[in-house]
């Protein structure tokens, strides 16, 4: 089944890449397999990452995105130009990953990122889908990164990934994304947000978005200003502090054509970019898959929680029984 189904999504069937993401999406032990089965026909998608805050309109500009790369690349089709899917140009196909908060109810997506997008919904160059945060902190659904994969391997040229828009800590985003777009907007206290760490050293591009508010232009200044004070090494890419009006279009041609600045400019660091990235993803796996052996084959029931009862009641220090714990995990494993 899983060889059938990774032969469905290299040919980039949108049912099984569906499917595909779902499993993945469950930790269903088929997912893994699936990834290990097309894991070596991935890394060849250019991943956009969107992040923010609430409210700061990212969907609708990555619906904008969409349109201008689909059309962009429709007028290339159209010119023959052989150059126009190289780094750097335009992009023929694009995959979405919208990650939206968790239902209370169902457990699901709340999906308003693909509600918005419904526009794209007959482009057979298009697949968008919405993952729920399942809890999971930093921006992404735990299974992002996997999702990432198999839309890399059905053949999209480009992923954009757009963030649940949790705040500051919205950080994951730079270990998966190629390039990552901070989106910014007036009159919501984002001239302050701007000012702190975490979001505004992950971002390779900025945008403040509904830029025809008032305050726009103080804010484009506050975050100019905080780039200047940063330091950068004389041939460093400087982000630029973009403007635009998602609603309309207004300046989002500017923000393909820094995106591909971007892309050309960091060609010779992206290898490390990406190394760096698969550090933490697999730092990601052994860390769950060391914790579910825990609990699976080395802790009794409720165990766990009892333990936790003693730390918060200072009974036991956590580092004591974070070493108890490792020493029972390797002796069982010596056992083995």
């Amino acid at each position: 089944m899983t060889s059938s189904l990774a032969d469905r999504v290299l040919a980039g069937d949108p049912r099984a890449m569906a499917r595909a993401i779902s499993l993945v999406e469950d930790e269903d032990p088929a997912g893994a397999d699936l990834i290990r089965a097309i894991f070596s026909r991935t890394g060849r998608a250019y991943l956009i990452g969107v992040t923010g805050p609430p409210g700061a309109g990212k969907s609708t500009l990555v619906d904008r995105l969409i349109s201008l790369l689909r059309a962009q690349s429709s007028q290339s089709a159209r010119s023959h130009d052989p150059s126009a899917v190289s780094a750097g140009s335009a992009f023929p196909t694009v995959g979405v990953i919208a990650v939206d908060p968790t239902s209370p109810f169902s457990g699901g997506a709340m999906l308003g990122d693909r509600l918005r997008m419904q526009a794209h919904a007959a482009d057979r160059g298009v697949f968008i889908r919405s993952m729920a945060t399942r809890g999971h902190l930093g921006g992404l659904a735990r299974a992002t990164n996997d999702a990432v994969l198999v839309l890399d391997a059905a053949g999209l040229d480009v992923v954009i990934i757009e963030t649940v828009g949790v705040g500051q800590d919205e950080v994951d985003i730079i270990r998966t994304a190629d390039v990552s777009v901070v989106t910014l907007v007036p009159g919501t206290g984002d001239d302050v947000q701007a000012l702190k760490a975490g979001i505004m050293e992950i971002a390779d591009v900025f945008v403040i978005n509904k830029a025809d508010r008032d305050g726009a232009d103080r804010l484009v200044s506050a975050v100019e200003a905080n780039v200047a004070l940063q330091t950068f090494q004389p041939d460093a890419w400087r982000p630029p502090v973009l403007q635009t009006v998602a609603t309309s279009g207004t300046g989002v041609a500017e923000l393909v054509e820094a995106i591909r600045r971007f892309r050309a400019h960091g060609q010779p660091t992206q290898a490390a970019r990406r190394k760096a990235r698969c550090e933490y993803r697999l730092r990601e796996i052994m860390s769950q898959r060391f914790l579910r052996h825990l609990e699976r084959r080395v802790l009794g029931s409720g165990e766990l929680a009892s333990i936790v009862d003693r730390i918060a009641a200072r009974e036991l220090d956590p580092y004591t029984a974070a070493d108890d714990l490792l020493g029972r995990a390797f002796a069982d494993s010596r056992r083995r």
